[in-house]
């Protein structure tokens, strides 16, 4: 587990369960991510990580260390970060922004080998973009076409 002003990234786990069910997201934010009940079905090398506020769940991500991971970039050490979401009663509170600035010790502690995290984000969901930004990610130049649209790759280097 990794901390900050009172946000925990930790590994899921069954007692966080409860809390996650109950997410839901407005309709434009729920076309840019998936909700956590998604990912409760256990997937080999899909890591879901839970944004904890004190110990009450208030987001969630999956950090991917499949074969997809291969979509986004040629690093052999690369992992993948998805479906990041914040439980829309917990919004505008700075969670999502303390979790992702918890991400690189979080993965450099829990995930050693891995050097460099990628994700896509919607060229729509400039908040999302901003996010990312802020905290370090930037843009390959890479593109990719998502369900609804062009994604930016980006990449946030751990060395």
């Amino acid at each position: 587990m990794i901390r900050y002003d009172n946000i925990t990234l930790a590994h899921f786990s069954e007692a966080y369960l409860e809390g996650l069910t109950s997410f839901n997201l407005d309709k434009e934010q729920a076309k840019f991510t998936a909700l956590p009940s998604e990912y409760f079905e256990f997937t080999e090398g899909q890591h879901r990580i839970v944004i904890l506020h004190e110990k009450e769940p208030v987001g969630f991500f999956v950090l991917h260390t499949t074969d997809r991971v291969k979509e986004y970039s040629n690093n052999p050490n690369a992992i993948l970060l998805t479906s990041l979401s914040i439980h829309q009663t917990q919004q505008r509170k700075g969670y999502a922004k303390h979790a992702m600035s918890l991400l690189k010790p979080f993965v450099t502690s829990e995930f050693p080998t891995y050097n460099e995290i990628v994700l896509a984000v919607n060229h729509q969901n400039i908040p999302a973009q901003t996010l990312y930004t802020q905290i370090g990610f930037q843009d390959t130049g890479r593109r990719k076409t998502g369900p609804i649209g062009e994604q930016i790759i980006m990449n946030l280097l751990l060395t």
